[in-house]
């Protein structure tokens, strides 16, 4: 019997762009700030849509 493996959820930049309701541009930019982590799998960048919800739920400001 084989063994499930859990695949992680992946983003494009362009799919995060989207989800997020930014440009494409801002996640190039914050990638080099090291405002948000991805993973790169040759040349193009892919994100753990895990990561990127804990990494909201960090930005959320309480009043």
């Amino acid at each position: 019997m084989r063994k499930k493996v859990n695949i992680p959820s992946l983003l494009s930049v362009e799919e995060l762009a989207d989800y997020l309701g930014l440009k494409k541009q801002t996640i190039y930019n914050w990638l080099n700030q090291g405002k948000i982590s991805g993973i790169k799998i040759g040349k193009v960048w892919r994100f753990e849509k895990k990561e990127i919800e804990r990494w909201l739920k960090g930005c959320k400001r309480e009043k």
